[in-house]
């Protein structure tokens, strides 16, 4: 019987064959996996890259970038006064605001983030003020507010009621600043009549804002275009509350430097009125080279070189403007490298001073109010 014929045996068996297929996968996803794992690191890359580009400040483009600038600067929001209140350093003046225009430059301010509303009972307007800080809803205790004793109420009996209508103005049952106006004395119930007695002393006032201060009323106080003799006289007296604020004309044209240095040596905070010069100056101001240098170096505008320029002295800045896009910019500040402040401040005070506000010929005084000391007596330091 013939025996069987067998096949012979492939070389290579089912498991084998099976192990080939499972080698050949396996390699065939790593292969897809190194694929996948590139592709994305190049995508990681790119990303990276799009990013750095993307957060980089662009300079030099004539807009400012307000984001970027609150980011970087260190200027402060705020200074501290002797009280522990902290007054914001950027403020909406309201001088010289008409009455139908105030009431919406101070909503308008307030929605762009402003905190410092400064007026006067003189500016006429204190009542539009009021109702537009009704009306923004804001909360009162969010907002500084400042008013000021107009020359004919320096009379100690006439200090609280002069204060009283200007709180019933403003719709307030405090005032955080309220400041004596001018360091001259009308008589009064007159016509700008110089009172001698009151100017050359005005402790007696002083000593009624103080009560002012006990009584909750106000929460501060201070004075307005005092110069350093007329400062040295009021707190020669043995003052229950300094002065907190000295609120001056300061400016490219007049920039004060002595008064700021005693200022700063003996405590006394100074607000800058009519920062960007009067109205007849603010073009001139905006025009000098080193304020568009300035400008031009950060990405901001002349107004916001000038403005941050006032913080970085150390000074409150007061800008008065009712056009809904100044207010806004007016608020941006940003810390100025020391080189090109420097040479501002060099440039400032490089030119005779030039004061545009000087009531003293149309009061018919027989002094200046800034240049004499008007017969106070003005003690040896």
């Amino acid at each position: 019987m013939p025996s069987a014929q067998y096949k012979p045996l492939s070389q290579h068996d089912g498991d084998e064959e099976q192990l080939s297929l499972d080698i050949s996968r396996v390699r065939n996803r790593k292969r897809l996996l190194f694929h996948v794992l590139a592709i994305a690191s190049v995508m990681y890359v790119a990303y990276l890259g799009v990013r750095a580009i993307t957060r980089t400040p662009k300079s030099g483009l004539g807009k400012p970038c307000h984001k970027a600038h609150r980011n970087v600067s260190s200027l402060p929001s705020h200074f501290n006064l002797p009280s522990g209140h902290q007054i914001p350093s950027v403020a909406l003046g309201v001088w010289k605001a008409e009455k139908d225009q105030v009431g919406d430059a101070v909503k308008t301010a307030l929605k762009a983030g402003y905190k410092h509303i400064d007026g006067a009972w003189v500016y006429r307007n204190e009542e539009e003020v009021g109702q537009a800080l009704k009306d923004s809803g804001v909360p009162r205790e969010q907002i500084w507010l400042t008013s000021k004793l107009w020359n004919t109420f320096h009379a100690p009996e006439d200090v609280e009621t002069a204060l009283d209508v200007s709180l019933q103005a403003l719709g307030t049952e405090y005032l955080d600043l309220y400041l004596i106006h001018w360091p001259i004395a009308f008589k009064k119930g007159s016509n700008n009549v110089f009172d001698e007695e009151l100017t050359v002393n005005p402790y007696p006032t002083w000593k009624k804002l103080e009560e002012l201060v006990d009584k909750g009323k106000v929460r501060n106080i201070g004075v307005s275009n005092f110069n350093i003799a007329r400062l040295r006289n009021l707190t020669a007296n043995p003052l229950k509350y300094k002065p907190a604020v000295n609120q001056v004309e300061l400016n490219f044209w007049n920039p004060q430097p002595e008064l700021l240095k005693w200022a700063k040596e003996h405590d006394l905070l100074l607000e800058a009125y009519s920062p960007l010069g009067s109205n007849n100056q603010v073009k001139e101001t905006l025009q000098v080279p080193e304020v568009q240098a300035i400008a031009k170096e950060l990405g901001i505008t002349p107004a916001q070189a000038i403005i941050s320029w006032h913080v970085q002295r150390g000074t409150v800045v007061l800008p008065k403007t009712v056009t809904p896009s100044r207010v806004v910019e007016n608020l941006r500040v940003v810390k100025l490298p020391e080189v090109l402040f420097d040479k501002l401040e060099k440039a400032a005070a490089a030119h005779p001073p030039k004061r545009v506000v000087n009531p003293s010929q149309g009061w018919g005084l027989s002094f200046d109010i800034f240049n004499d000391d008007g017969g106070v007596t003005v003690p040896e330091e």
